[in-house]
């Protein structure tokens, strides 16, 4: 129930039942760009497919969510996408030589940094990370990860979605296992290591 609980915290999915409260207010979340006006953001798990837009430039696929928000009636200016675009490339440490490229020519690694620069871009208060190491390569994976304990420790609220238990113990302060779509284990502080939740996992 990983991947179905980031949708349903992003408005992609509708609950058959239960609330979801943010900030503590009950919100009531009937697509995406309702959540992304309250602040949330989502890099899904299928990067290829829900997360780029292919032929699209790097600049173009960052400056998306802070679009979505401000309405499309509302253009953002050229030169404002190119410096969100530059700042992004610059403070995620992207490999390109132009942000013009399209990012279907980027690798996985730089690919989901520039969905991360999208997000950062338009500021989220809770930032969603499916699966955010799945299919990059050694050396993304370290960077992905020095990027989520920077966010962090700058304060960003992040869920983040997980079969690799190493990566949760590296950043998590809780950690919750599910089962068949329901919370069936939460652990905190001290008691986050991979032996733990293991045993979390085989108990439920």
């Amino acid at each position: 129930g990983r991947t179905e609980l980031c949708r349903l915290i992003f408005g992609v999915d509708k609950a058959g039942s239960g609330t979801i409260t943010f900030n503590g207010k009950v919100v009531n979340l009937k697509s995406p760009k309702d959540a992304m006006m309250l602040g949330i953001g989502l890099c899904p798990e299928d990067r290829k497919h829900d997360g780029i837009l292919g032929p699209l430039s790097i600049r173009e696929n960052i400056m998306l969510a802070q679009q979505i928000k401000q309405g499309w009636w509302r253009y953002i200016p050229h030169a404002q996408q190119v410096a969100m675009a530059e700042k992004a490339v610059k403070d995620l440490s992207i490999a390109t030589s132009d942000i013009e490229k399209p990012i279907e020519q980027l690798s996985g690694g730089n690919q989901q940094k520039v969905i991360l620069g999208r997000w950062l871009a338009a500021n989220p208060s809770l930032l969603i990370l499916d699966e955010p190491t799945r299919g990059i390569d050694i050396g993304a994976h370290a960077e992905i990860i020095r990027l989520i304990r920077q966010l962090c420790a700058q304060g960003l609220s992040l869920v983040v979605a997980s079969s690799e238990l190493e990566e949760l113990v590296a950043f998590s302060n809780k950690v919750v296992v599910l089962r068949d779509h329901r919370k069936v284990a939460e652990l905190h502080s001290n008691d986050i290591h991979p032996q733990r939740i293991m045993q979390a996992i085989a108990s439920a």
